[in-house]
């Protein structure tokens, strides 16, 4: 796997985004690396836990750009990009293994939704978290539609899409977004250290909760994935967006 690397501490699965000349940028081959390293975390009996992190001097900063006109090129490639999106999200969420982020720099849009679909966060004194899209003719993915308004309330949800401000992780903790702010030098350790006391637990009663709050109690979320994607292909097909991205890149 090129754009994902992969350390294990003891039960602890460490998965690294590899991507740092683009800040971990989301590209088709980033996504196909991180959906293969979780697929066999989730799959190895000896992992219990997964901790989710960024090389370099960010986590990931969101959609890649420059992969814009790819991304885009006919209707098959926007199906085709939008449907590996929310599969990571699925990758994160219905597996029965807990995801702890260790969120460091920049987590802006796709960035920010991967965040919000780890079990637990720790981040970085550093971090810095907006969403994007509504500035670039897009739309949100990850679920995010249905799990955001759940852990920050309706208005406050809408606050963080349309205005799309950024949010420091003083700002994340006081939402009840991440967990614990640490200073960036302390904050893998902090994340393995939470993992090994998870991976203490009795792996069944932990992968059974983790499956009924995802599926049981959050019955929505697969239909908010399908809507998300529905929503997104759209907003990438118009003109617009293209325009915008255009207009961003140049700024």
């Amino acid at each position: 796997m090129s754009y994902v690397n992969i350390e294990n501490h003891g039960p602890v699965r460490h998965v690294i985004l590899n991507r740092p000349e683009r800040l971990n940028a989301i590209s088709g081959a980033l996504m196909d690396d991180l959906h293969a390293a979780l697929r066999l975390a989730q799959a190895e009996e000896a992992v219990q836990v997964i901790v989710l992190s960024g090389n370099g001097r960010a986590f990931c900063a969101g959609d890649d750009l420059k992969e814009f006109g790819d991304q885009t090129r006919d209707a098959d490639a926007i199906v085709q990009h939008i449907d590996r999106i929310q599969q990571i999200t699925r990758d994160l969420m219905f597996g029965a293994k807990p995801v702890i982020g260790a969120v460091h720099g920049y987590a802006v849009g796709g960035g920010f939704e991967w965040l919000l679909n780890c079990d637990m966060v720790v981040a970085a004194d550093d971090l810095v978290c907006f969403f994007p899209e509504m500035d670039w003719g897009q739309f949100v993915t990850g679920g995010v539609t249905h799990l955001l308004p759940q852990v920050v309330g309706y208005q406050k949800a809408m606050e963080l899409w349309l205005l799309g401000e950024r949010q420091s992780a003083a700002d994340l903790k006081a939402l009840g977004i991440v967990n614990w702010v640490v200073p960036k030098q302390q904050m893998l350790a902090k994340a393995l250290e939470v993992g090994a006391k998870v991976a203490t637990k009795s792996t069944f009663s932990v992968g059974r909760l983790k499956r009924l709050l995802t599926t049981q109690l959050n019955p929505q979320l697969p239909a908010a994935l399908e809507l998300e994607k529905d929503a997104t292909i759209a907003a990438f097909g118009r003109p617009e967006a293209a325009e915008r991205v255009r207009k961003f890149g140049q700024k």
